[in-house]
C-alpha cells in the first residue's frame, strides 16, 4: 500500500508539522497536560452576588448607585427559629432565640450594626400613652425569664410592628435577619458562599435543631451555598457519564485501545480547559460546572470521528502510522470548521450582559480551542503508535460488507420519495416550533428558588416564611430620591402613599412598607390612636416630629433624608408577577406627578430578578442572531455554497424551536440557567452536519451517485454521528436526577437536543440536500 505522501504530491502543511516530530509533540503536549494538572487542582468553586445579576441594566445601576442606604435590602439571609410545640412566649425558647442570635453575629460576613432579631437593640417597640409615645427595646435589659418578663415581651412585640415581618403571624416563629457583606473582612476577600452556608449549617441549624425547635434558612447566598453543595454531585455525573460513554464506546469500535485513547485524549481536554481558567484567574461557579462535561462530550464526538477513520484506513490495508496521517488529512479541515464553529457559537453568549454567563461563555470557548489539540492533533498521534485492534478492523470489514439494512434504509432519505416525506414532517415540527416559540415565557415559573427542586430544603424553608409572614421573601424596592431632607415633606409622603394604594392592587403583591407608613402610624399614636388620623398631615411641623427619634436601621430613609425605599412584598417572583408589579410601578411613574421626588426602579431580590428577565428577553434574540450567523459564515467559508448552509443550519433551528416547545410542554422558562442551552446546543449539533456533509462532498467528487454517496457516507461517518447522538444524549440524561432542578432541566434540554441534531445530521439534512443541491437532483 502506497504512503500518505505517495498519494498527493505533496501532504498538507498541518499533517507534516504534527506527524514529522511526533515524539517532540507528544512530549510538549504531555509537559502541558501536567502542569495544567497541577493548576486544575487549584480551582475553586465560588459564586459572587454581583457576577449573577445584570450590572448595566437601569434597575442595578439604580440599584449600586444607592447601595449604601439599601444595606437591609440586599443580600440578605434570614434564619427562622420555629417552635415545634406553643408559641416563642416563654424562657426556653427565648433563650434559644438569644444563643441563636449571639451565633449569627460572630459568623463572618454578616452586616453586625444591620442585623436584627427580637435580641437586638435596633428592634423598638412604640406605645401612645396619655403623656405621648413610648417606647423600648423589644426584649429590655430588666428581663429574666420569669413569667412577668415574658408577658411584658409579649406586650412589647405586640407593639413593635414585627408580627409578619420578624415574627410569625401565629407566634410560632421569629426572624434572626442577616444582612451581609459582600466583602469577608477577615480576610479582605470576597464573601465565600460555600463556606458560610456550611457555617450557618453547622453553627445553626446542626446546633440548635431539636424536638422543640427548626432552624430555618433563606436568602440569595444559602441558594447559593445549596447550589454549590448539589454542584459537587457534577463530579458523579461526570464519572457516571464516563463509565457509559467508556462501555458505549467499546461496544462501537470492539477496540480497546482505541476506546482508552479516545477517553483519554477527551479527559485531558477538561483538565487543560480547567488548569487554563484557574490561570486566567478564573473558577468555576454552580452554573459553569457543566461546561466540563460539555468539553468530554465535544471531545468525545470528535475522537469518535478521528478513531472511526483511522480504522477505515487500516481495514484498506494501511500500517498504523499512514493510517492515522490519512485520517487527520481527511478530518483535520471538517474538525476545525467545526470547532471554530463551536468555539465562535459559545461565545456568542458574551453579548447577554449578565458575568456569570460571560463567564460561562469563555470556559465554554477555552474548552473547545484545547479540544483542537487533544482530539485532532494528540489522539491521531497516540493512535499512530497503537493503531486500531486487529479484531476492530476485521468486525468493521465484516459490518460493512454485510447488509446494512439499517444504513440502506436511512440513505432513502437522499432519495425524492423518502426526502418528501421527510421535509412534510419537518414542515409539522417547524409548526409545533413556531408555536412552543411564541408561548415560552421568561423568567422564573415556579415558586420559590427555582433552582432547587420544590421539595428541597430550601424551599420548604421558604415556603413556611411565606405561608406564616406577612412579608414574603421576594421584596421588590421602588427607590425615592429627593433634594436634602426632602423624604419628610407632605407631597412627597403623599406620593409614596399613593404609589402603595397604587402596587397594593395589584395581583401578587402581599403588602408595602415605607416612611409614609411609619408617619402615618405616629401622627395617629399622637392623637390617642384615633384611626381617623392615620393619615398624612400637611403641616411640616408635624411631620418633622413623626421621624424625631427613629432609627435609621429600619432602613425607611438615609441619614440626610435625601432617599427613601418603598418595600413591596410579593407572594412570588414568577415571570407573570414581576411584569404585573413592573408595568403597574411603570404606568404609575410616567402618569403621576411626583413632584422633586423621583421614583426609580428597582431593588430587592424581585427587583433584581425583574431587571435579569428583561436582559434575557432582549438578548435571547439577539444571542440566536449572532449564533447562527457566525456558524453560517464558518460553514459557508469550508463548503462556499449556501445551499450547503441551508442543509446544515436548517436541522439546527428546528430543533431550537423544537426545544422551545418542549420548555412550554414541561413548564420551564428561560432564564440566565437555561438561555445558553440554545447555544450550547447549535454549538456541538453542528459538528454532525459538518462531518456527515464534509465526508458526503468528498464521495462525491469521486463521481459517486448522491444517494450511493451518502449511503457511504453513513457507513462511516453517519454511523459515528449516530453513535455520538445517543452516547450523549444518555450520559445528560443522567443529570434528570440532579437535586439541582436547573440542572435537571438542561439535562433534559441538552438530551432533547444531541438526539434531534443527530437526527436532523442523518435525516432532515440529506432530504434537503436532495433538493438543494443540484448532484441530489441527479440522484
Amino acid at each position: 500500500m502506497t504512503s500518505p505522501d505517495s498519494t498527493n504530491t505533496k501532504a498538507p502543511l498541518a499533517e507534516r508539522l504534527v506527524f514529522s516530530k511526533r515524539p517532540v509533540v507528544m512530549l510538549l503536549m504531555l509537559i502541558a497536560t501536567l502542569v495544567l494538572a497541577w493548576q486544575a487542582t487549584q480551582l475553586k468553586v465560588a459564586a459572587s452576588f454581583e457576577k449573577m445579576i445584570p450590572t448595566n441594566h437601569e434597575y442595578v445601576v439604580n440599584f449600586l448607585e444607592n447601595r449604601a442606604d439599601l444595606t437591609s435590602l440586599g443580600n440578605v439571609v434570614r434564619v427562622t427559629v420555629q417552635a415545634k410545640e406553643g408559641d416563642i412566649f416563654n424562657a426556653e425558647y427565648l433563650e434559644t432565640l438569644k444563643q441563636v442570635t449571639d451565633k449569627a453575629f460572630y459568623i463572618p460576613g454578616v452586616n453586625r450594626p444591620e442585623m436584627a432579631s427580637l435580641w437586638t437593640a435596633n428592634v423598638r417597640w412604640t406605645s401612645v400613652t396619655e403623656e405621648g409615645l413610648e417606647g423600648g427595646q423589644v426584649i429590655p435589659a430588666t428581663y429574666n425569664g420569669d413569667a412577668q418578663s415574658i408577658a411584658q415581651v409579649r406586650q412589647n412585640v405586640e407593639l413593635s410592628g414585627q408580627i409578619g415581618r420578624l415574627v410569625g403571624n401565629d407566634f410560632k416563629s421569629t426572624i434572626v435577619y442577616l444582612p451581609l457583606l459582600e466583602i469577608n473582612p477577615e480576610t479582605g476577600n470576597r464573601l465565600d458562599y460555600k463556606e458560610f452556608s456550611e457555617r450557618i449549617e453547622t453553627e445553626l441549624r446542626n446546633q440548635f435543631n431539636s424536638d422543640k425547635i427548626e432552624i430555618r434558612v433563606t436568602g440569595f447566598a444559602k441558594i447559593v451555598g445549596d447550589l454549590i453543595e448539589g454542584a459537587s454531585q457534577v463530579v458523579m455525573f461526570f464519572g457516571i457519564a464516563v463509565l457509559i460513554t467508556l462501555v458505549m464506546l467499546f461496544l462501537y469500535s470492539r477496540s480497546v485501545k482505541s476506546t482508552l485513547a479516545t477517553l483519554a485524549c477527551s479527559i485531558i481536554a477538561v483538565i487543560w480547559q480547567l488548569g487554563l481558567l484557574n490561570a486566567m484567574g478564573m473558577g468555576l461557579d454552580p452554573y459553569s460546572m457543566l461546561v466540563p462535561f460539555l468539553v468530554f462530550a465535544i471531545g468525545v464526538s470528535h475522537g469518535v470521528q478521528v478513531v472511526g477513520a483511522i480504522a477505515h484506513k487500516q481495514g484498506e490495508g494501511h500500517n498504523k502510522l499512514d493510517s492515522a496521517r490519512l485520517a487527520f488529512r481527511g478530518l483535520y479541515i471538517a474538525g476545525l470548521t467545526a470547532l471554530v464553529s463551536d468555539g465562535f457559537g459559545f461565545a456568542t453568549l458574551m453579548v447577554i450582559d449578565i458575568p456569570v454567563i460571560r463567564d460561562l461563555a469563555i470556559a465554554a470557548s477555552v474548552g473547545v480551542a484545547v479540544i483542537i489539540l487533544t482530539n485532532l492533533v494528540l489522539l491521531p498521534l497516540i493512535m499512530s503508535y497503537l493503531g486500531v485492534d486487529e479484531k476492530a478492523v476485521t468486525k468493521l470489514r465484516e459490518d460493512e460488507s454485510g447488509s446494512n439494512k439499517l444504513w440502506h434504509f436511512i440513505s432513502g432519505f437522499a432519495q425524492a420519495k423518502m426526502a418528501k416525506g421527510a421535509l412534510a414532517l419537518g414542515l409539522v415540527l417547524l409548526a409545533v416550533g413556531l408555536w412552543g416559540n411564541a408561548n415560552v415565557q421568561i423568567g422564573d415559573l415556579d415558586k420559590g428558588a427555582p433552582e432547587l427542586r420544590a421539595d428541597s430544603r430550601y424551599n420548604l424553608d421558604n415556603a413556611y416564611v411565606t405561608d406564616n409572614y406577612s412579608t414574603s421573601t421576594d421584596v421588590f424596592v421602588v427607590m425615592v430620591e429627593t433634594e436634602m431632607d426632602g423624604c419628610i415633606k407632605y407631597n412627597t409622603l403623599a406620593a409614596v402613599d399613593l404609589f402603595q394604594w397604587t402596587i397594593e392592587q395589584v395581583p401578587g403583591v402581599q403588602s408595602s412598607i415605607s416612611l409614609a407608613d411609619r408617619s402615618k402610624f405616629v401622627i395617629s399614636a399622637y392623637s390617642e390612636g384615633d384611626l381617623k388620623w392615620n393619615a398624612l398631615n400637611r403641616n411640616q411641623f408635624v411631620l418633622n416630629g413623626t421621624i424625631s427619634g427613629m432609627n435609621l436601621s429600619d432602613g425607611l430613609f438615609s441619614s440626610d433624608c435625601s432617599f427613601m425605599p418603598i418595600i413591596v412584598f410579593l407572594e412570588d417572583h414568577k415571570a407573570d408577577t414581576l411584569k404585573r408589579v413592573v408595568a403597574a410601578a411603570e404606568e404609575f411613574i410616567a402618569n403621576t406627578d411626583t413632584g422633586d421626588a423621583k421614583f426609580k426602579l428597582a431593588a430587592g431580590n424581585a427587583g433584581i430578578e425583574a431587571a435579569t428577565n428583561e436582559v434575557v428577553e432582549r438578548a435571547q434574540v439577539e444571542m440566536l442572531i449572532w449564533v447562527y450567523g457566525v456558524v453560517a459564515i464558518l460553514v459557508w467559508l469550508a463548503f462556499r455554497s449556501v445551499r450547503t448552509v441551508i442543509c446544515i443550519i436548517a436541522p439546527l433551528a428546528l430543533t431550537s424551536l423544537l426545544c422551545s416547545a418542549l420548555m412550554v410542554a414541561l413548564g420551564i422558562g428561560v432564564k440566565v440557567a437555561t438561555l445558553p442551552v440554545i447555544a450550547l446546543g447549535v454549538g456541538i449539533g453542528v459538528d454532525y452536519g459538518i462531518y456527515i456533509y464534509g465526508k458526503l462532498e468528498e464521495y462525491l467528487k469521486q463521481g459517486m451517485p448522491f444517494a450511493q454517496a451518502y449511503f457511504e457516507t453513513l457507513k462511516s461517518t453517519g454511523k459515528a454521528v449516530v453513535f455520538t447522538g445517543l452516547t450523549l444524549g444518555i450520559g445528560v440524561a443522567t443529570w434528570a436526577f440532579s437535586p439541582i432542578k436547573f440542572q435537571a432541566d438542561m439535562g433534559l434540554l441538552l438530551t432533547f437536543m444531541f438526539l434531534w441534531n443527530m437526527v436532523g445530521a442523518v435525516v432532515f439534512l440529506p432530504a434537503l440536500a436532495h433538493f438543494l443541491d443540484r448532484r441530489g437532483e441527479k440522484a
